[in-house]
């Protein structure tokens, strides 16, 4: 009962607060609107006549007589940096209303949340617990995780695995959700048709806001997570980290080298330039070198003998579909046999 009347106590007390505000601002905005002409008026104007105005337009003479007054004269409206840029098409203080957006919202998410936390340790006469705690206590209490969690994520790190040349599998997980980011921005905008994949790419160059740094940031990430994967396979193999009882964490990471290949290689072709069209045909006549299995690799690849929009069809739908759900599932699993196994002691 004791708490029922405090919250009422709180709520009547902040009910007061917003009233008042409302009322002062109310009876400023009520004296400025209902100021005379005569305060409003600079001090050069002259009164006017109203009585002759009245007979001006009694006889239909104001269409003929110009005045300071008609709307002609009048000074344009202020636009709405809001609206303006949509009815307009003008570009010009675009970023205005984010910045007050963030600015005053901000503000007043701090302001309602300071209210909240206040409130909510008069109230409980209790410390405040911060919300994240709140809700982790709250999955907790259902579904019991936090005992194998820490015994998951509390494993002591090696002194020898902090040096750098250990971080070369994590640089190239961080390059691989790099890729998949700006992959899906890139992909707002790309079109996989012949006939528009070259001038979407160009759409996206010139036309998109951070457009070209995006697609550069996902070129250069590509090449570094090749980079990068290839010398942390060189670095396990020369420590013989791919030994007992490891041998299927080095299977899997094989296996993850010819992914980040394969992304390299579909994703190449989607400019659909003359450099991206003959460097794909190349590769795939080195695919048909192979004996035995060589045409029907080329054949696959191609979707057919030539080149075509079948092959650009394909070649996005293994790039941004079949090929980062493969390559999920064997991080995951590569991952799991890490944090298992344990990084490998140097020799």
């Amino acid at each position: 009962m004791k708490i029922q009347f405090r919250r009422s106590y709180l709520f009547a007390i902040l009910g007061v607060i917003l009233a008042t505000f409302v009322i002062f601002f109310g009876t400023i905005g009520q004296s400025q609107a209902g100021s005379t002409p005569a305060e409003n008026r600079p001090e050069d104007e002259t009164a006017i006549d109203w009585t002759q105005s009245k007979a001006i337009f009694s006889e239909n003479t104001h269409i003929i007589l110009p005045s300071k007054y008609t709307a002609a004269n009048l000074p344009p409206p202020e636009q709405d940096p809001c609206l303006h840029c949509h009815i307009t098409g003008e570009d010009k203080g675009l970023w205005t209303p984010l910045v007050r957006w963030i600015f005053f919202g901000g503000a007043g998410l701090l302001f309602a949340f300071g209210i909240y936390r206040s409130s909510s340790v008069w109230v409980n006469r209790a410390p405040w617990k911060p919300i994240t705690t709140r809700t982790a206590d709250w999955f907790d209490s259902r579904y019991e995780i936090s005992e194998p969690l820490s015994k998951f994520l509390s494993k002591p790190v090696p002194k020898f695995a902090t040096r750098w040349w250990y971080c070369l599998g994590g640089i190239t997980a961080f390059l691989f959700v790099v890729q998949g980011i700006t992959g899906i921005m890139l992909a707002f905008y790309y079109k996989p048709t012949p006939e528009a994949a070259y001038s979407s790419i160009q759409f996206i160059e010139t036309q998109v806001n951070f457009g070209s740094a995006t697609r550069m940031i996902h070129h250069w990430s590509s090449n570094g997570m090749i980079l990068m994967c290839t010398a942390h396979m060189i670095r396990v193999f020369i420590m013989g980290a791919y030994k007992k009882p490891r041998e299927f964490n080095w299977i899997s990471g094989m296996l993850l080298l010819l992914l980040t290949l394969g992304f390299g290689l579909t994703g190449y072709l989607l400019p659909w330039d003359q450099r991206a069209y003959w460097a794909t045909t190349v590769a795939t006549e080195i695919g048909a070198a192979i004996p035995i299995v060589g045409d029907l690799i080329l054949v696959f690849a191609r979707v057919g003998w030539d080149i075509a929009a079948e092959t650009l069809t394909r070649f996005y739908a293994l790039h941004i579909l079949i090929l980062p759900l493969v390559t999920v599932a064997s991080m995951g699993a590569h991952f799991l046999m890490v944090r298992r196994q344990g990084v490998a002691k140097p020799l």
